[in-house]
Order: C-alpha cells, then sequence, then structure tokens
C-alpha cells in the first residue's frame, strides 16, 4: 500500500511538470515575452530546484522526508495554481521560481521516500515508481491537447495538476514512509560518502543529459527534416514510449542481469539511439533513434537512485539529495549546450554531445561494481 501511495507522489510530481512544460507556448503568448527571456526563466528554475533538494535534505535529516515531499508538493500546487492567472512579468517570474523550488524539494524526497520502501519490501520497486512519472507526464500531454482543442487553454490541465498535487498531499499523508535516515553533515561528507556521491551523480548527470537533449529538440529537429505537423511531436511521444516501457520492465530485469550490466546496456543503448540521429537524417531513423534513447534513459536514471540508497544505509536522504543535483547539471547540458551548437554546426551534429557523455560514462561502471548493494547492508532508520 505505501510503495501505490508513494507511486502517486510521481505521478504528481510527473503530471504537474509535464503540463507547465506544454503549456509553455500560451503563458509565453499570455505575459508577452520572448523565447530568450523563457530560457533565462528555465534556468532560473533549475537553480531553485537545486536550492529545494539541499532544503529538502535538511527538513528530512530533522523531520523525515515524507515532511519534505508534503512541502515541496504543497509548493509545487500554489506555484502552478498562480500560473494559470495572468500577472505582471517580475511576479510571473517569482512564482516560477517558488515552483523551482517545490519541483526540487520534491525530485529530491520522492527518491528519499522510494529507496526507504524498497528498503522495507526488500525488492527492487524504483523503476516502478519512475513509471508512474512517465505515466502521469504522457497523460498531461494528452490532457493539453484534449483542452486545447476544446477551447479550454492550457491554464485549465496546469489547474488539473495543481489541484491533484495539493489532493494528493491530504490523502496520501499517512501512508508515506515515517522512518527518517541519518544526516551526512552538510560540510564535510566522509570520502566513501563523496565517492559514492560522484558515481552514481555520474549516471545522473548522463541520463538526464540524454532526456533533456531528446525532451527540448527532438520536436524541432523532426521539424527541420521537413516532417509533417503530424509527425513532428511523435519522436518526443516515441521516447516516453520506451522510456514507459523500460520502467515497467526494470524492477524484474535490473535483478536478473545486476546493476553493472544494467547500466553498461542503458548507456550503449542511449548512445546508440543519439547516434542514429546524427549518422541517418531521416525522419524514420530520428523517431527510432529517440526511441533507442528512451529504453537507456528509462533504466539508467533509477538505477542510479537505488544504487545511491542501498550504498549508504543509514544516510540515504541526505546522499540522494547531493546525487540530485546531477539532474539538474544534465538537464541544462542537454537543452542549453545543443541549443548552442545548433546554430555553429546544426542540430543534427549537436546530437553527438549526448553521445560523448555517455560513453565517457562507461569507465565509471567499473566502479559501480564495487558499491554494496541492498544484500550486504543494513539500513539504519529512525523513527520519526
Amino acid at each position: 500500500m505505501t510503495a501505490f501511495f508513494i507511486a502517486g507522489g510521481y505521478a504528481a510530481q510527473g503530471l504537474g511538470y509535464a503540463a507547465l512544460v506544454t503549456a509553455l507556448p500560451q503563458l509565453k503568448e499570455r505575459q508577452g515575452v520572448d523565447d530568450t527571456f523563457v530560457s533565462v526563466i528555465l534556468l532560473l528554475v533549475c537553480v531553485a530546484a537545486a536550492g529545494g533538494s539541499m532544503l529538502a535534505d535538511r527538513v528530512a535529516a530533522r523531520l523525515g522526508s515524507r515532511y519534505a515531499l508534503a512541502g515541496g508538493l504543497l509548493t509545487v500546487a500554489v506555484g502552478l495554481g498562480l500560473t494559470t492567472v495572468r500577472t505582471p512579468l517580475f511576479m510571473f517570474t517569482a512564482v516560477l521560481i517558488l515552483y523551482g523550488v517545490g519541483l526540487g524539494a520534491v525530485d529530491a524526497s520522492l527518491n528519499m521516500q522510494g529507496v526507504l520502501v524498497q528498503t522495507r519490501l526488500g525488492r527492487s520497486v524504483m523503476n516502478r515508481l519512475f513509471a508512474a512519472y512517465t505515466a502521469a507526464a504522457i497523460l498531461a500531454a494528452l490532457l493539453m491537447s484534449a483542452f486545447a482543442a476544446g477551447g479550454a487553454g492550457a491554464s485549465v490541465a496546469v489547474g488539473v495538476a495543481a489541484l491533484f498535487a495539493f489532493l494528493y498531499v491530504v490523502s496520501a499523508w499517512r501512508f508515506l514512509e515515517p522512518a527518517r535516515t541519518l544526516a551526512v553533515p552538510a560540510d564535510s561528507p566522509s570520502a566513501g560518502t563523496r565517492h559514492i556521491i560522484w558515481i552514481c551523480g555520474a549516471f545522473v548527470l548522463t541520463g538526464f543529459l540524454a532526456d533533456s537533449a531528446v525532451s527540448t529538440w527532438s520536436s524541432i529537429y523532426l521539424d527541420s527534416l521537413v516532417a509533417p505537423a503530424a509527425v513532428v511531436p511523435l519522436g518526443y511521444a516515441a521516447y516516453q514510449a520506451t522510456v514507459l516501457l523500460s520502467r515497467l520492465t526494470g524492477d524484474h530485469l535490473v535483478p536478473r542481469i545486476g546493476r553493472t550490466a544494467a547500466a553498461t546496456g542503458a548507456l550503449l543503448v542511449c548512445a546508440l539511439g543519439c547516434a542514429l540521429v546524427t549518422a541517418v537524417p531521416t525522419i524514420a531513423a530520428a523517431i527510432t533513434g529517440f526511441a533507442l534513447t528512451g529504453l537507456g534513459v528509462g533504466l539508467l536514471i533509477p538505477l542510479a537512485f537505488s544504487a545511491a540508497g542501498e550504498a549508504t544505509p543509514g544516510r540515504s536522504d541526505a546522499v540522494l539529495a547531493r546525487v540530485n543535483l546531477f539532474n539538474y547539471a544534465g538537464a541544462l547540458l542537454g537543452a542549453v549546450v545543443i541549443g548552442a551548437l545548433s546554430e555553429p554546426i546544426g542540430l543534427r551534429w549537436a546530437f553527438l554531445v549526448p553521445v560523448l557523455g555517455l560513453l565517457l560514462t562507461l569507465p565509471v561502471v567499473r566502479a559501480l561494481r564495487h558499491l554494496p548493494t541492498a544484500a550486504s547492508s543494513h539500513p539504519l532508520t529512525v523513527p520519526n
């Protein structure tokens, strides 16, 4: 039952984030801003999210990660709700920064909760939890399309996501994991802990680099190939579909083949997908490449967070908050670097950036092999 309600938290996060990003064109028009301003806003949101992730670490250490999750989701609900009404530009910017703080707090605390329930159940569930996020993101895109077709506008879909986040906190509070783990001192984590953070963070950074590259630029790339308007969204749709498939099967696959083999396979499949986009400049090859990338990303990111939690029994909350920071670094690299290279070398060749990042991460798999697993760890939790 607890795993079900924690999956609901992932769904609330995915629904809200996807609703907001798919509403950006309408919000941009309503507020009268250009693409440059939107880029600056997204950068500020990422910075705010990094701060929210560290705030979740402090709250989790004192009270437990369910308090960080509840506070983060309520902040997300308020931020989403306020974007549904026209406000002066400075207030609109402040609202999105507020949303970013909540976004980071929820990202970190959801993974804390996921590791706690996975430890208690004694089996892998992280992939299915992330699958709830992906499924909700797909649902948000469909809702946005349906509301737009009906003339309701983006604000309705964003408002639905805000209401869902609020109702989730109210209904799921007592089912969340009440335990808290011992805190890692913020100023001086041990050498062993830093080692784990950097290893798992490398996979998170690379995974989100590939994710951001496809999520941000797949539609624009297909448009540059003169794809019909109805085909342009299919690259992103194929990517999200395979991410979901990978996450629905990952909890069965990773324990069978081992996380070292799973990480290696995920990195290679991701690299192959992005390389196909670069090597064969056709619509079919691009959509196939995006789909292959989704298969790898769907497995890689939950694996990294799960490995970090298993390797730091009793201290996973603080470690996961730090590993989560690599999320935003990867997202910025995927969006900003590829965008910056699209003018001088073209978007097609810019997709070599995630290929390079993925291949450079392969040697880190050797270090992953030596991290403790759940079978060799005995988590220490402190009742709330």
